[in-house]
């Protein structure tokens, strides 16, 4: 029996578990950059405007930093700029997600060795894994070659490429970091940690530099793809680096995939005794969740210091132009741009603090499907009990990271800061809507539950592409963050805040009442 024996089939049920994950994700990337054009082209869509863009950008590090230098001022080498980066770290986490659910996850959960036992190569399940994360990858490349392409072949091919390129990285890294952990929750913890240290590298390279020349723009993968250049004279040889680094994890990920046995790691979690004490399923599940909802804190502080600092500068960025101030005022509000810089700026962190409440709800379904809940429940904890020590840090995880972020505003803006917390923290209704939502879905249908994912991808596009696009104000009102309050600047409205919370606590009522009446999954 060869090590790859196996592959084929393992390949076609990776796909079949993830017909819905890899859809929508694929799907939320590819809409977020193929709708960038035709907004642009409402924003700059004279060679004026344009020229004063990339001065605007050339002259302001912060924005440098936070989107990547302009290196040309067609159509296509704007939509480049401007969502590359971002398009590129979400291919990324989709690759990772993919990657670590079919290896580590396998192997935690006990499935692996199941599927071991039968006839199946060594390397068959971690091939599966990356083949079906290539998938997905190319899907999106094919997407946005062809939807680009009316911009210029050549620059439609280069970033869709680039974008593949950047995932499969991540996925072969995931592979290999899927190998030194015996926690599929670290294993997915350390990858992301990586992607930061990507972003930041990337963000500081180019803050000090206007054309990407800078050691830390190379250092970085995001800065690879800035620097590939789509629209603006390619540089196809880029390719090349992003192969070469994709060959290498890769054959890393072999070679120790090889070495080790089933279930282990090379670098296996310390033993016991814990410290501290783990007297009540609370301190468990904080124990559990301590280290995600830290490193959101974290990125939410620092992404609020980074937003505040560029609010002084978004009126001369916006200066005349008409439909950018449009757009922040459908996203943010018709108060002055600055309020409506900083509202819409709020409500995108809310829109990521739904994944934060998404993932801490469904490490419920990840203890209960790996087995792990069934000897804490086997003792004197009920499962209402069991599942309220998770849903208290998930829900006020949420806050606790929306009030980081407010504070990251007030440090980075100086001003406003009771208005900027109020708007931070009014984000909360809508992250509830979701996290109740999910655990609807892990309480009476578990099998169901990673649909929660979909519904946070679909709500994220809806708030990120669908005020650029004005979209209908019937399809905004699908996700509970349009009927917020857009602060500061607007009026505080309790009627719509009140009623998303009411419709929170009954999703979650539904979903504990449903999780004490059903069987535990086997």
């Amino acid at each position: 029996m060869t090590s790859l024996a196996g592959t084929g089939v393992l390949l076609r049920f990776n796909l079949r578990r993830d017909r819905l994950m890899i859809p929508v994700w694929v799907a939320v990337n590819a809409l977020m950059v193929l709708s960038m054009p035709s907004t642009l082209e409402g924003l700059y869509g004279t060679e004026t405007e344009r020229a004063d863009l990339l001065h605007q950008v050339a002259t302001n590090s912060s924005f440098r930093a936070l989107i990547g230098p302009v290196f040309g001022d067609s159509l296509g080498a704007l939509t480049a700029w401007r969502v590359g980066v971002y398009a590129g770290a979400l291919a990324a986490v989709t690759s990772l997600l993919i990657v670590v659910r079919h290896t580590r996850d396998e192997e935690e959960s006990g499935r692996q060795e199941l599927i071991s036992s039968g006839v199946v190569g060594r390397r068959a399940s971690l091939t599966a894994a990356l083949l079906a994360a290539a998938t997905a990858n190319a899907v999106l490349a094919l997407l946005v070659t062809a939807g680009l392409a009316g911009r210029g072949a050549a620059g439609a091919l280069a970033l869709g490429l680039g974008l593949g390129a950047v995932g499969m990285l991540f996925a072969t890294a995931a592979a290999v970091v899927a190998q030194l952990t015996e926690s599929a929750r670290l294993a997915r913890g350390l990858t992301a940690a990586v992607l930061g240290a990507a972003f930041v590298l990337r963000a500081a390279g180019d803050s000090v530099s206007t054309d990407g020349s800078s050691v830390l723009t190379w250092l970085s993968p995001l800065g690879w793809l800035s620097q590939l250049r789509p629209f603006a004279g390619e540089r196809w040889w880029l390719l090349g680096l992003f192969a070469a680094a994709v060959a290498a994890q890769g054959a890393l990920a072999y070679v120790l995939a090889g070495r080790r046995d089933l279930g282990m790691s090379f670098l296996p979690t310390r033993p016991g005794p814990a410290s501290g004490r783990l007297g009540t399923a609370s301190a468990l599940a904080w124990r559990l969740q301590r280290g995600g909802v830290l490193g959101w804190s974290t990125g939410f502080f620092l992404a609020g210091v980074v937003y505040g600092g560029l609010t002084d500068g978004v009126a001369d960025l916006v200066g005349d132009n008409e439909q950018a101030r449009e757009i922040f005022e459908r996203m943010g509000g018709r108060s002055g741009i600055t309020d409506a810089f900083l509202a819409s700026m709020t409500g995108m962190l809310g829109l990521l603090a739904a994944l934060f409440v998404v993932a801490a709800v469904l490490r419920l379904h990840g203890e209960e499907t790996s087995g792990r809940a069934e000897p804490v429940l086997a003792n004197a904890v009920g499962r209402l009990r069991w599942a309220t020590g998770h849903l208290v840090i998930a829900f006020g995880g949420s806050v606790l990271i929306m009030l980081l972020a407010g504070l990251g505003f007030a440090v980075g803006y100086g001003k406003q800061a009771g208005p900027i917390l109020g708007a931070c923290l009014v984000q909360v209704a809508g992250v509830w809507v979701i996290g109740g939502l999910t655990v609807l879905l892990y309480g009476l249908a578990p099998r169901l539950a990673p649909l929660a994912w979909g519904v946070a991808g679909a709500v994220l596009l809806i708030g990120w592409v669908g005020p650029a696009l004005d979209a209908p104000r019937a399809v905004l009102d699908l996700s509970p963050f349009g009927h917020l309050p857009k602060l500061p600047g607007g009026a505080m409205e309790w009627g719509p805040v009140l009623v998303l919370l009411a419709l929170a606590a009954a999703l979650v009522a539904g979903g504990l009442a449903g999780l004490r009446r059903r069987d535990l999954t086997t």
